[in-house]
């Protein structure tokens, strides 16, 4: 696609490289799309949904998204914000009262945990930057991480648990910090997906099909499997030995059964041409063939970094896993945002935002390029290659107009 930009050759290194993944046993099958303008300029599929059955990654392949549910829940939240029904510094308990009394942990064994009154009330705007003090069970890195494991929470919740019933218990656990003092990453947007309920007095995957899902034409986005979605889904896979996928049905047929758990923070299934409409509506400052979702000034807000003093994620954050590395990278609410490319050390674009999902999932909106990428497999946890930075160089070194 010359007039988009790209030189065709150098797009073909994508293809050439993660097809080595596939090949030596790495991944089972990706998918990618880069788009520019809108338009389509590079798209792949290579290998497996299913390696044991032999069945292909097709265009229509359906993959367990995880935490890009983020950014969707994060917009329907500012959907209703942008209908006064509340403010970004409301206290989170004024919607949800089980957050009224929040504790803070000073010390102490998980057991018998020694914590003190919070000083500050959680907001809703601490739940979209994940500056809340809550966090994931599968951190494993301090104390209230295995606090959350002994309540059941790691990278499932308890069986049969509603969202309303799980964010009740989370409220009940202390935090790691006072609310706005540091970045943590967590469970926050599942609350917010829990808010999206109280406040619009829909469940969250009504509200989302309703108001998100219909109006973009993202016909094959849920909660959970319909229609011929189940036949479409890829596996589920985890590194095994010398660091070849290995099959995980254990977990990856969670998905398979009834969903009672609607997972704001990570329970969405989708397709890359799905999620392609949702870039497509990011990059067009909140609107998408005549459907406007946001407005253009809220979504510039959202992609802004909104920690304070404008410092990056290893400023701010505490040093664990999450879906983007700490150096030069801030957080608006519900996306990542590139602050210092040179910091990062990455190609991309100073204001360019993202995330990514556990199964190796990514995407990027670089609003200065007018580029969207999308990148879909299913190898839990994403942690395992480099593929987000492989893929930014790549797509990168091949623009040159």
């Amino acid at each position: 696609m010359p007039e988009l930009g790209f030189d065709p050759s150098r797009l073909a290194r994508i293809g050439r490289h993660f097809a080595a993944y596939v090949d030596d046993g790495r991944l089972p099958g990706w998918q990618v799309q880069v788009s520019r303008r809108g338009e389509i300029a590079y798209r792949e599929n290579y290998g497996w949904r299913d390696i044991e059955s032999r069945l292909p990654v097709e265009d229509d392949t359906v993959f367990r998204i995880y935490s890009m549910t983020k950014p969707i829940t994060s917009v329907a939240v500012m959907m209703l914000y942008e209908e006064g029904r509340f403010e970004l510094t409301d206290p989170v308990a004024r919607y949800l009262p089980a957050f009224a009394q929040m504790r803070v942990l000073t010390g102490g064994p998980a057991l018998k945990p020694v914590t003190r009154p919070a000083t500050e009330p959680m907001r809703i705007m601490h739940l979209l930057n994940h500056t809340a003090g809550l966090t994931y069970g599968f951190h494993h890195i301090h104390v209230q991480d295995e606090i959350y494991r002994n309540a059941g929470y790691e990278w499932s919740v308890p069986r049969d648990y509603t969202l309303a019933q799980c964010v009740d218990d989370w409220a009940r656990l202390p935090l790691r910090f006072d609310p706005g003092t540091r970045w943590n990453y967590s469970v926050s947007t599942d609350v917010l997906g829990r808010l999206v309920e109280v406040v619009s007095g829909q469940s969250l995957d009504q509200f989302m099909e309703e108001r998100i899902f219909g109006p973009l034409g993202m016909k094959d986005t849920a909660f959970a499997l319909r229609d011929d979605l189940g036949e479409r889904l890829g596996a589920l896979y985890v590194p095994g030995k010398e660091g070849k996928a290995v099959r995980n049905d254990d977990f990856g047929d969670m998905v398979r059964g009834p969903v009672t758990f609607l997972s704001g923070g990570g329970g969405l299934l989708s397709t890359t041409a799905d999620y392609h409409r949702f870039t497509q509506m990011l990059l067009r400052g909140g609107e998408l063939d005549g459907q406007r979702i946001l407005g253009s000034r809220t979504l510039r807000y959202m992609t802004t970094n909104s920690l304070p003093g404008g410092q990056d994620l290893k400023q701010f954050g505490i040093p664990l896993f999450a879906e983007v590395a700490f150096d030069g990278q801030g957080f608006g609410l519900g996306f990542s945002v590139l602050q210092d490319p040179i910091a990062a050390g990455t190609l991309g674009s100073p204001g360019e935002y993202a995330w990514g999902g556990a199964a190796s999932t990514a995407f990027w909106v670089d609003p200065a390029e007018e580029i969207t990428c999308i990148f879909m497999t299913q190898l839990l946890p994403s942690s395992t290659h480099p593929i987000r930075t492989q893929l930014r160089q790549l797509v990168y070194s091949a623009l040159v107009d």
